[in-house]
C-alpha cells in the first residue's frame, strides 16, 4: 500500500512538471523596434521626427527642440564712390551667406543697401537700391540661391547708424545689411562632453 502511494506520487509530479516545460525551440516575436537609426536616443516604436540632426536635443519622440532663424549680418562690401560695382574680393562674404541659406533651405534673406548722407536723395535712393541688387544678383548667379528667396531694398540714408557729418560717420553709413529670416528652424543642440572639441574644429 505505502508502495503504491509512493509511485502515484511521483507519477503526479512527472505530470506537472512535464505541463510546465516550455521548448527553446519556439521562437519569441518582437513585438517593438527597438532600433534607433537617427542614434537621437528613442527607439523606433516611439520616434516620431525621423532624421533628427546629430546632437539636436529631442523630446520624448525623437523630434528636435527648435530656435526660429531671425539675423541681421552686416556685410563688409566697398563699393567705388558712387558706383555699384561690387568687385569678386568680397564674393567670398556673399557666398558665407549663401552657404547658410543652403544649410536652412526654407531661410529667405532681405538685402538693405544703405547710402552716406552726400548728394542728392532721389539719387542716393537709387544707389542704394543698386546696390543691393548686385549683391542679391551674386547670390542667384554664382552661387545659385533661388531669386523667389531673394530681396533687394535700397534705403538711401533715411537710416543712418551714424548721423554726425564726418567722413568716420560717412564711411559707416554705406552699408549693406543681409536680414535672414525662415519659418524653418536651426536645430537647438544640446551640451555633450564633446561640444567644445566639435566647435574647436
Amino acid at each position: 500500500m505505502r508502495t503504491t502511494l509512493i509511485i502515484l506520487a511521483l507519477l503526479s509530479l512527472g505530470a506537472c512538471s512535464m505541463r510546465d516545460t516550455v521548448s527553446m525551440d519556439s521562437a519569441t516575436n518582437q513585438q517593438f523596434d527597438l532600433n534607433d537609426p537617427d542614434k537621437d536616443g528613442v527607439i523606433e516604436a516611439r520616434e516620431r521626427c525621423t532624421g533628427t540632426l546629430g546632437g539636436a536635443a529631442v523630446d520624448n519622440y525623437g523630434c528636435g527642440q527648435v530656435k526660429t532663424i531671425n539675423e541681421r549680418r552686416e556685410l563688409k562690401l566697398l563699393f567705388p564712390n558712387d558706383s555699384d560695382y561690387l568687385a569678386p574680393q568680397y564674393y567670398s562674404q556673399i557666398e558665407d551667406l549663401a552657404n547658410f541659406m543652403r544649410q536652412f533651405p526654407n531661410t529667405s534673406v532681405t538685402i538693405e543697401g544703405h547710402c552716406s548722407k552726400t548728394g542728392g536723395y532721389e539719387h542716393n535712393m537709387d544707389l542704394s537700391q543698386r546696390r543691393a541688387n548686385a549683391v542679391t544678383r551674386v547670390l542667384e548667379q554664382q552661387y545659385n540661391i533661388a531669386g523667389s528667396r531673394l530681396k533687394a531694398i535700397g534705403y538711401g540714408y533715411d537710416r543712418p547708424v551714424d548721423s554726425s557729418d564726418t567722413p568716420e560717420a560717412h564711411e559707416k553709413n554705406r552699408r549693406v545689411i543681409a536680414e535672414i529670416v525662415g519659418d524653418d528652424t536651426a536645430a537647438d543642440l544640446k551640451w555633450n562632453i564633446y561640444t567644445v572639441d566639435q566647435q574647436a574644429k
